[in-house]
């Protein structure tokens, strides 16, 4: 039997009003702007590029009434994450492994920016999940040699900011590439933020922004993972000429950047439908970083001192946490911080919580119906033992994805066309 029905419609409920809060539908548009005297070129990578883009389109094509003709460009969202458009050819690829349609977007968009003038407008509608939507292999890399790349460093245990400063100097459209594809037109990037802290050189491997990584740091990043790289790749990690361009480079001048949407604002969406809910928030930030595990064991401490104080008390936060994959079972960040969480806390009576991806999906392999996390309460342990489960066991394989798939406790939201990282709720009611 799955949680406990009202304990989940309540942690859902939650989820949703976070998710709703980054839906680039409701901020997008005012950020929006004005038409070029040439033409606006709109580029759209990432999970979010199945809202953002039909939005652009409504405002210029039906608020504006822009002539058709002056519009071009192209989209690009995970298989799965696309949605209808009237102008712009949208794209499905592959994530978190690139496929051969990710090339093509890549190289779409890299020829439209070659080829915009000075009055012409580059609008680039970025969110996560765009580094592996763009791809442009560098050197004489091949797609498949970036693949086995990227699979060995996401079971690594690396940082989304190592992965991605990595991934920058195997690249032609990553680490302001793409702006420098586009110079001297004026590029603008509008960005939903997936990444601790909101730094723009992150979302989505930086395409129009400077870096002020180096390659040193790329290689320092493979040698503390000991991760194995092709001779095609490490060579490129060793080449100055495969050097970023940095801050204060000319050829960035015309490049401006702008977030619409962050973490912070689905967390605080949490908090306000968790006082309404009758639980007193506290958030632990919107950016945390980890080991799910090591994460999960912390806020069960946190946890159980508030409920032997007697507080009805909800613990919030987001951010991106890292899993080290040692076993061969399926999960994701989510799924496994929900199932050391459900250990550490050992049953606890009055505890219940939810950890999702307000992308929708969390790990898996890459299909859009993968589920975004897990649900989990004072029952989870006892019906995972009368099922014949070993959570430690599980825990151990890395397999979360089946411990919940058994009990019935998966969050599935499916494809919410935002990504503003995870979303973990605990409510504490003694």
């Amino acid at each position: 039997m799955p949680v406990a029905s009202p304990l989940a419609e309540t942690l859902t409920a939650i989820f949703r009003a976070a998710v709703a809060a980054a839906l680039p539908a409701r901020s997008l548009v005012p950020h929006l702007p004005a038409m070029p005297r040439g033409r606006l070129i709109i580029l759209a990578a990432g999970k979010a590029a199945g809202s953002m883009t039909p939005a652009a389109e409504a405002h210029y094509l039906d608020t504006l009434q822009v002539d058709p003709a002056r519009i071009t460009g192209v989209a690009v969202a995970r298989h799965g994450y696309g949605a209808p458009t009237r102008l712009i050819p949208m794209i499905e690829a592959g994530h978190p492994v690139p496929d051969a349609a990710s090339v093509e977007a890549a190289s779409r968009a890299l020829a439209l920016a070659e080829g915009a003038g000075p009055d012409d407008l580059v609008l680039v509608l970025l969110s996560g999940g765009g580094s592996a939507n763009w791809i442009a292999p560098a050197g004489s890399l091949t797609l498949a040699e970036k693949q086995a790349i990227t699979r060995i460093m996401l079971r690594s245990g690396a940082s989304i900011d190592e992965i991605n400063t990595v991934r920058k100097r195997l690249s032609r459209i990553k680490g302001g590439r793409l702006a420098l594809a586009a110079w001297p037109a004026p590029i603008l990037t509008l960005a939903v933020s997936d990444v601790p802290g909101d730094e723009p050189s992150i979302i989505a491997s930086g395409p129009t922004i400077a870096d002020a990584s180096t390659n040193a740091d790329a290689r320092a990043v493979i040698a503390r993972h000991g991760i194995s790289l092709p001779a095609s790749a490490a060579s490129l990690l060793a080449d100055p000429n495969m050097e970023t361009p940095k801050p204060g480079d000319p050829r960035l001048s015309r490049a401006s950047f702008r977030i619409i949407a962050r973490p912070v604002a689905a967390i605080a969406a949490a908090a306000e439908a968790c006082a309404a809910a009758g639980y007193t928030p506290i958030s632990l930030g919107a950016d945390l970083e980890g080991e799910a595990r090591t994460v999960a064991s912390a806020h069960a401490a946190e946890a159980l001192g508030l409920h032997r104080q007697g507080r009805k008390a909800a613990l919030i936060s987001g951010g991106e946490l890292t899993v080290t994959i040692s076993g061969t079972g399926r999960g994701g960040p989510n799924q496994e911080y929900a199932l050391a969480l459900a250990l550490a806390l050992n049953g606890a009576a009055g505890i219940a919580a939810l950890s999702g991806d307000t992308d929708g999906t969390d790990g898996g392999g890459g299909a859009a119906s993968d589920p975004a996390g897990a649900l989990i309460d004072a029952t989870t342990l006892a019906r995972a033992a009368a099922a014949g489960l070993d959570a430690r066991a599980m825990l151990a394989n890395n397999d979360s994805t089946g411990f919940f798939e058994a009990l019935g406790d998966l969050l599935t939201p499916g494809p919410t066309l935002t990504n503003v990282n995870d979303c973990r709720v605990i409510l504490i009611d003694p």
